[in-house]
């Protein structure tokens, strides 16, 4: 057995340990493989990630860029003179290819990216400012440059930049409504922009930044919405003139003067959001929140004050410098305690993707989507704003357990790997029989065919 401390820095900056890995990380040491991990800038894919990421062509779309896909795609079609029953099918045919590709490559580069404290803080994020892929035509469409231009650049980065990247972008504008967000009386109320919407408001507060207990009352929430009128899309959206989607509707903004959090906002136009999202990113109960957040992520579901106290003054100090609370946190006396490794349930994305990267080898992708459905977490398929838990009350229940064992049997026997079974001593070994005496005495007493099932539904595999 190794260091069990390399054990619980791979188990929690990553999702899950690969075939060799811990021996690379002995050779390299634990503070260049974190400090690393904090530049993922620094670390390149390798050849065959990329061989496998280039098909997936949109990916790199902006909504603007999307909308053009689209535009070009229905005018095609309608040049075969389709009706259309077999229009609308093309037209779902575009979305579907825009789901699958994102899903691919999520998974892609959490099972193979050698940068994956990035890929477990894209998730983190993602759930943070959630929007459900499904909600409506629009959010299937913009959901996944949502995760590549809005998310996944800056997992690391500033927050204020997040925030703001998230905030003008067409998939959260549509998905929280703002982009119907209109000043009543306003010259552009007319149509379906009729009056002050202020979902994304109370989201913003409640859930993106302040925390529920943040300080904020709903004469904050509903100046935040005044401050976000005419925040939304650009009109008519076949005739998009900018990649990045997002459109600043004078005619339709409240430019009178406001009070939020205390502050005085002169009506300004789109300044005003800018500098209400300032106030929001540097807030100290946005730094409590989201410390709170990443210290329940990556240390314990209940974690301690002491921490998240360390860990927002860090955030306050770095100016919402993601990757240096993270260093904080990663040098903390909290995180290396022996009593939690180990300690955090695997949610079914996190357990589907450990159990990819334990293999090592995955040629098949087609099942994963399924699996995932059937452990009640598909991907990008959170309804409700506040994205899925990564706690262990929201997923450990009989039902949950009774599915993983079940599908532990098919991915032991090749699921993933055309049909190849799983080597159990090989399994054990790359988990360096990180298994209890019970786990072990089991295993010993078991059909050799059947020990690879038993370790991938071993309470030791669902934990981390």
């Amino acid at each position: 057995m190794s260091d069990p401390k390399l054990f619980h820095l791979i188990n929690r900056l990553s999702f899950g340990i690969t075939p060799g890995q811990l021996q690379q990380i002995q050779q390299m040491g634990i503070e260049t493989y974190i400090k690393t991990q904090l530049q993922p800038q620094t670390i390149s894919y390798p050849a065959n990630l990329n061989d496998r990421l280039n098909p997936l062509n949109t990916l790199v779309w902006q909504p603007g860029e999307v909308i053009l896909a689209e535009k070009q795609t229905v005018e095609q079609a309608q040049k075969l003179g389709l009706d259309n029953k077999s229009m609308n099918k093309i037209k779902q045919s575009f979305n579907q290819k825009i789901m699958q590709q994102a899903k691919r490559g999520r998974l892609l580069r959490a099972f193979a990216s050698p940068r994956q404290l990035e890929e477990v803080m894209v998730e983190f994020w993602y759930n943070h400012f959630n929007v459900f892929a499904a909600k409506d035509n629009f959010t299937r469409q913009f959901f996944s440059s949502y995760e590549q231009h809005a998310i996944r650049p800056h997992a690391l980065g500033k927050f204020r930049q997040l925030l703001g990247a998230t905030a003008k972008h067409p998939a959260m504008l549509v998905y929280l409504d703002n982009w119907r967000n209109t000043a009543p009386g306003s010259p552009g109320a007319k149509g379906q922009f009729q009056g002050l919407n202020e979902n994304y408001a109370r989201e913003l507060l409640e859930l993106h930044t302040l925390g529920v207990n943040g300080g904020y009352t709903q004469n904050d929430i509903i100046a935040l919405a005044k401050i976000l009128t005419g925040w939304g899309l650009f009109q008519p959206l076949e005739k998009t003139s900018t990649k990045a989607g997002f459109y600043f509707e004078e005619s339709r903004h409240d430019f009178t003067n406001k009070v939020f959090l205390g502050y005085s906002i002169k009506g300004s136009g789109i300044n005003e959001g800018e500098e209400a999202l300032n106030i929001l990113a540097r807030h100290p109960s946005t730094a409590q929140h989201i410390s709170y957040k990443l210290a329940q992520n990556f240390v314990s579901d209940n974690p301690s004050d002491s921490l998240v106290k360390k860990l927002s003054q860090t955030f306050l100090d770095s100016d919402g410098n993601i990757a240096t609370v993270l260093q904080t946190l990663f040098k903390s006396d909290e995180f290396w305690q022996p009593n939690i490794y180990q300690t955090k349930f695997k949610t079914p994305y996190r357990y589907l993707v450990s159990i990819m990267r334990v293999v090592g080898t995955v040629t098949n992708f087609e099942p994963l989507d399924g699996i995932l459905n059937q452990l009640g977490m598909p991907l990008y398929g959170c309804p409700s704003p506040d994205g899925y838990k990564n706690i262990q009350s929201a997923w450990l229940n009989p039902d949950a357990m009774v599915r993983r064992s079940s599908l532990s049997v098919p991915l032991s026997r090749g699921l993933l790997d055309d049909g190849k079974p799983i080597d159990a001593e090989f399994l054990a070994s790359t988990l360096e029989n990180n298994f209890s005496p019970q786990t072990r005495s089991v295993l010993e007493k078991t059909d050799p065919n059947l020990r690879g099932a038993l370790i991938l539904g071993s309470p030791e595999f669902m934990m981390y």
